[in-house]
């Protein structure tokens, strides 16, 4: 009698897992002792739903169980990874761990699945977010720290981008012949969400000012004076400055945009390349860089922002204005360079928006229409 397996043990009898130098894990047909003594493994594939497929082939005999929904799902995200940007890859890593532990216990088969099963999932992310956040709080209590506010539908967005990328991976898995079941998600409504309106003031904007380091304060105007997201700011190396122009290329849309360098952006780069040029050592050409010279960091960026905001709240006297002062992000910076533009055809070509209209739906969800009285 053979060893009993402890590890995959969800393969069916004969298929065996062998990981390889990279981490890659590889599936083989154990066709056992031969009479020549030999025992021959046949490969399989890499792709377990293609392996198993290869295996029924081979063993017509035997019962193959069926493919569930966490091996879709890790079959689609490591099969789709190399054309995928950075910012979406980072989303599917984020939202697997989600789907797989509703999904997985115990492994739903694919032919299982049914709308009611995405609502479930709706309803159960939207609790697992504010358990979570409670749990959060109740530490940030016991450190003396202020616990942050519980909304109605906690996690709701969360949730709907997840069941985003559920249905894409099912309509992946129809496209190649995985499975011949409609997808699931069609027709099941997902949360509402009301998306960010918050349009920052000079004031606010000034008091944040006022409680941020050096290199994010370079962070913060540079953001407002070209209204680019943060990840595209984090990107601009000082090589990307010539002609006259910062050249780039959104990560997002791949909008390719030059941004003339004057005015205030000018006295922007020069202070920045003053300060850089009196650290010590190698430096990186990042031009959003810390104290050492070397690239801020997404989370780098985050915790710098959000001491300054706290520390800009912590000094408001005002409670509501406080309130509203933690409420602003980062990202909210490009909003205002938007709505401060006069003309809206130069702010859609600076945010780089396709349309005109995604443009004035941006600038008026924000500040809101300018219009004259009766009399």
């Amino acid at each position: 009698m053979g060893r009993r397996p402890t590890i995959h043990l969800h393969l069916p009898p004969g298929m065996r897992a062998k990981k390889g130098k990279r981490g890659h894990v590889w599936y083989y047909l154990d066709k056992g002792r031969q009479p020549d003594g030999s025992r021959p493994w046949i490969p399989l594939g890499s792709s377990f739903p293609d392996a198993l497929r290869a295996y029924a082939e081979q063993v017509e005999t035997v019962n193959v169980p069926p493919l569930t929904v966490p091996d879709l799902l890790n079959d689609w995200n490591t099969k789709t990874a190399a054309t995928r940007k950075s910012g979406t890859l980072e989303d599917i890593r984020y939202s697997l761990p989600s789907l797989i532990r509703f999904f997985g216990d115990p492994p739903a088969p694919l032919d299982g699945v049914e709308p009611v099963h995405i609502r479930q999932y709706l309803d159960w992310r939207v609790a697992e977010a504010k358990k979570t956040k409670g749990k959060n709080n109740a530490k940030r209590v016991e450190e003396g720290k202020r616990p942050l506010a519980i909304k109605p539908n906690e996690g709701a967005v969360r949730a709907n981008r997840e069941i985003a990328w559920f249905s894409a991976a099912w309509n992946w898995a129809r496209d190649r012949g995985i499975t011949k079941a409609p997808n699931p998600v069609i027709g099941v409504k997902r949360h509402k969400e009301a998306g960010r309106d918050i349009y920052v003031e000079d004031d606010e904007l000034n008091a944040i000012l006022e409680h941020a380091d050096e290199p994010l304060r370079e962070a913060i105007e540079l953001a407002y004076l070209i209204g680019q997201r943060p990840g595209d700011l984090r990107d601009i190396k000082e090589t990307d400055i010539r002609d006259g122009c910062i050249v780039l290329e959104q990560e997002k849309t791949d909008a390719k945009l030059r941004i003339e360098v004057t005015g205030a952006l000018a006295q922007l780069i020069a202070r920045i390349k003053a300060r850089k040029a009196k650290i010590e050592g190698v430096r990186s050409l990042a031009l959003i860089c810390n104290e050492q010279g070397q690239p801020l960091k997404k989370a780098a960026m985050r915790y710098r922002f959000d001491k300054a905001r706290e520390a800009a709240a912590s000094a408001n006297k005002n409670k509501a204005q406080a309130e509203r002062l933690r409420s602003i992000q980062f990202r909210d910076l490009r909003a205002k360079a938007a709505s401060d533009m006069e003309a809206l055809d130069k702010a859609q070509k600076l945010l780089g928006h396709t349309k005109r209209e995604m443009t004035e739906h941006y600038v008026r969800k924000r500040r809101g229409e300018k219009v004259s009285p009766v009399k």
